[in-house]
């Protein structure tokens, strides 16, 4: 008899209520998220045009303003679209940390010309500073399939692979 407990499904779909784009919390949650991106985006070497259009060809007086504020810790509330932005980024550098042994790694990978569809031969960092938050998904959304697995090119691993056969499995 099983005892295990059963995970139950929801009977209906989660929908995000307006919550999730309430001035209080996005208040909460734009200055640390705003002093990230700025960190990241020094890492990878950014230039001013380059985090405008990753933010969504914001004037430069507003992110000006807002990059002041972010780092004296005042009050910021930016737009959700912004923060979506800012949270792709933090997603994108996350799952290059988990893929890669350094950060000059995932780096290198940024930069280098990618042969899989979704780049279509270009680096990654052209989709990423596009300015089109789709490409801003189809980065993340690459490299969180890479976590699992999935997309990444062959690497050396790859190249020296041996199937295994019945005399590599030791039967206890």
């Amino acid at each position: 008899m099983n005892t295990a407990p059963q995970a139950t499904l929801p009977q209906e779909p989660y929908i995000l209520g307006p919550e999730i784009v309430a001035p209080e919390r996005r208040k909460r949650v734009s200055a640390p998220g705003l002093r990230a991106f700025a960190t990241i985006a020094d890492l990878w070497d950014l230039k001013e045009p380059e985090r405008l259009r990753i933010l969504g060809h914001q004037p430069k007086t507003a992110f000006y303003a807002w990059m002041r504020k972010g780092r004296q810790h005042h009050d910021l509330t930016l737009d959700f679209d912004v923060l979506i932005r800012i949270s792709l980024i933090l997603g994108i550098y996350s799952a290059l940390r988990i893929l890669y042994d350094s950060e000059e790694a995932g780096l290198e990978w940024l930069k280098r010309p990618n042969k899989a569809s979704t780049f279509g031969g270009r680096a990654p960092m052209e989709l990423i500073t596009s300015g089109s938050q789709d490409a801003l998904f189809q980065v993340r959304g690459f490299l969180d399939g890479a976590r699992g697995g999935l997309f990444m090119e062959p690497n050396e691993a790859d190249e020296n692979f041996r199937p295994y056969t019945d005399t590599d499995i030791i039967w206890s």
